[in-house]
C-alpha cells in the first residue's frame, strides 16, 4: 500500500469517526458563521467611508478570501501538523509513530480530520466567487488556472507553517503560542491594504513567509491592479519553496529527537 492510499485511509477513519458525533452540523455551522462574519466589521467599515484610495471592499475581501481558503485547506488536510507538537512530543506518542515502518510524513498528516475544518474552505470558494462577480473578472482559462494554482501554493505554504511548528516544537518540547502570527493572524494581515501596510509585516509574509505571494500578487493579476501575470504564478513555486524548507527543520527536529514519555 503506497503512502497516497495511506493517507487516504487515514482520512476516511478519521472522516467516519467524526460522523458519528451528532453534533458535527453544528460545528460546520459555526466555522461557516465565523467566516462569513469575520470580514463584517471591514464591510461595515467602507460602506461608511467609501474606498480607500483605489481600494474597494471587494479588493482587500478578495485576497483575504484566497488567503483563508488556502488555509482551510491545510487546516483540513494537514491538520495532524498542527495538532503534533501539543498531543505526541511531551507525551512521547510520537514514539509509537516512530516504531511504524511507514512514512512519518503521512502518519502525522492524516492523524487528524475535523470535517467542519471544510467550512472554512465553502466559505472562502464563496466569498471568492463574490468578489470577482462584483468585480466583473471573467473567468477565462487563464484566469481559472492562476487562481487554482494560487490556492494551492496557498495550500502547500500554510501545511509549511504547520510543518515548521512541528520542527521547532522538537527543541521546545511544547507548542509555541506565537506561532499562531504565522497561521491565524497572517491571513488576518491580508485585511489590510497591501499599499497601507507595515514595511516589516509586508516583508515578513513575502520574502519570509509567502502569504502574500499566495494572496494579493495573484489577485492583483487577476483583475488588473498592477502586477503581473508572471507574479500571479509565483504562488505556486513560492508556496512549493517554504514546503521544502518547512521540512528541512522538520528533518532536522526528528534527528534531535529524544524521548519525553514514560
Amino acid at each position: 500500500m503506497n503512502g497516497l492510499k495511506i493517507y487516504l485511509k487515514y482520512i476516511r477513519l478519521n472522516f467516519l469517526s467524526r460522523l458519528q458525533y451528532k453534533g458535527w452540523p453544528l460545528m460546520v455551522l459555526q466555522v461557516l458563521i465565523v467566516v462569513i462574519t469575520d470580514p463584517i466589521g471591514l464591510i461595515f467599515l467602507f460602506s461608511r467611508f467609501g474606498s480607500i484610495g483605489e481600494w474597494s471592499v471587494e479588493r482587500i475581501i478578495l485576497i483575504y478570501a484566497m488567503a483563508v481558503t488556502s488555509f482551510g485547506l491545510a487546516e483540513t488536510f494537514c491538520r495532524g501538523f498542527d495538532y503534533f507538537p501539543w498531543r505526541m512530543i511531551r507525551s512521547g506518542d510520537f514514539d509509537r509513530v516512530l516504531l511504524r515502518p511507514r512514512s512519518l510524513f503521512i502518519q502525522i498528516a492524516g492523524a487528524y480530520f475535523h470535517i467542519h475544518r471544510m467550512a472554512r474552505v465553502v466559505g472562502g470558494l464563496g466569498a471568492i466567487i463574490w468578489c470577482l462577480w462584483r468585480m466583473g473578472i471573467k473567468m477565462t482559462a487563464l484566469n481559472s488556472l492562476l487562481l487554482f494554482q494560487a490556492l494551492v501554493g496557498g495550500f502547500f505554504a500554510y501545511t509549511g507553517v504547520f510543518i515548521l511548528t512541528s520542527g521547532i516544537a522538537f527543541f521546545t518540547i511544547q507548542g509555541l503560542d506565537w506561532i499562531y502570527i504565522f497561521t491565524n493572524a497572517s491571513y488576518q494581515v491580508t485585511r489590510c491594504p497591501m499599499d497601507y501596510m507595515p514595511k516589516v509585516l509586508r516583508y515578513l509574509f513575502t520574502f519570509f513567509m509567502p502569504m502574500l505571494v499566495i494572496s494579493y500578487y495573484p489577485a492583483s493579476a487577476l483583475c488588473g491592479w498592477g502586477e503581473s501575470y508572471l507574479s500571479g504564478f509565483m504562488a505556486l513555486p513560492a508556496g512549493l519553496a517554504f514546503l521544502g524548507f518547512s521540512m528541512v527543520i522538520w528533518q532536522i527536529g526528528v534527528r534531535h529527537y529524544k524521548s519525553t514519555g514514560s
